[in-house]
């Protein structure tokens, strides 16, 4: 679901990629530690020096429902900044993508593994997995931006 400040929209985001050059940052779940004060943040801080890489449209996308989604988007600052939030809820995109993991002990199933990735006309370029399990090492916006 596309979730804006007032509003959702179910969307195709092969279509909704198409034809533009994008980044997809992918994370486990809104309001976690890393989720909140690492990633998000990170995306913020590097925004336009993303769109002076010619990226047209920058995407989060989170293992949650679209309640959850648009309320942690309002928090961080991410509809100011510009930013598209995706609420993969049922993580049909992250399993089809096999990017899904649990962690029973704090409560996740099927969650999105952490990663950034760029496409250009709906084709992925760059693919950056995250290689830490608590901090953002290789899946934020700026070793994206070092990757361009």
């Amino acid at each position: 679901l596309l979730i804006e400040h007032d509003k959702h929209e179910e969307i195709q985001l092969s279509a909704r990629i198409s034809g533009k050059k994008v980044s997809i940052f992918a994370m486990p779940g809104a309001f976690s530690s890393t989720c909140a004060y690492s990633h998000m943040p990170n995306i913020i801080r590097h925004m336009d020096a993303l769109r002076e890489k010619g990226i047209e449209e920058v995407i989060v996308l989170t293992v949650n429902d679209m309640f959850v989604s648009r309320e942690w988007a309002n928090q961080a600052g991410a509809f100011e900044a510009g930013i598209t939030i995706i609420a993969d809820s049922s993580a049909t995109f992250s399993a089809a993508v096999n990017m899904t993991f649990d962690a029973p002990l704090i409560g996740f199933y099927n969650r999105s593994i952490r990663y950034a990735l760029l496409a250009e006309d709906g084709v992925v370029t760059k693919f950056l997995l995250e290689e830490s399990l608590s901090r953002i090492t290789t899946s934020g916006a700026d070793h994206l931006l070092d990757q361009l």
